[in-house]
């Protein structure tokens, strides 16, 4: 049911921050088990500043979850899906899916990147009709890699 799906507004900011931040903890620190960076550097006020500085200089594609609650979230960028979080403890429940069946389908997404070490993105991804290109490129100031999908 896509009706849940709406344009992310100011007023949101500060869930999709929360949202984003718990699932790089979750996610991504036991790759990369970096404390500063995890715990100082990406926090719900930094994420939240860096979405609202954005937005001063225009509307950025992102779309919300938002059954009364927001659950989840997508941010494009041209036809590239740069971020699709839902919160943790909600994963697994069709919403991820919902959000990436509207970015296809409604907002023409048609690639995106994900760790080559995040297994889980990649199998979901996969299922929902993505397949990898063997594209591959370094994770800006780490020793991992990204890998690219498409649909």
């Amino acid at each position: 049911m896509m009706a849940h799906i709406r344009q992310a507004t100011e007023a949101d900011i500060a869930r999709i921050a929360e949202i984003e931040v718990f699932n790089y903890r979750i996610n991504f620190y036991p790759i990369f088990k970096s404390d500063y960076f995890y715990f100082k550097e990406v926090t719900v006020e930094n994420r939240a500043e860096h979405y609202r500085e954005e937005l001063e200089e225009e509307p950025i594609s992102i779309y919300v979850y938002d059954d009364g609650v927001v659950k989840g979230f997508f941010h494009m960028v041209g036809c590239e899906v740069r971020k699709l979080f839902v919160e943790p403890v909600l994963q697994g429940g069709g919403i991820g899916a919902e959000l990436l069946e509207f970015a296809v389908d409604e907002k023409e997404a048609k690639e995106l990147w994900a760790l080559e070490k995040n297994e889980k993105a990649i199998r979901f991804y996969k299922r929902h009709g993505f397949h990898l290109t063997g594209d591959r490129k370094p994770e800006s100031g780490t020793e991992e890699h990204l890998v690219k999908l498409e649909i």
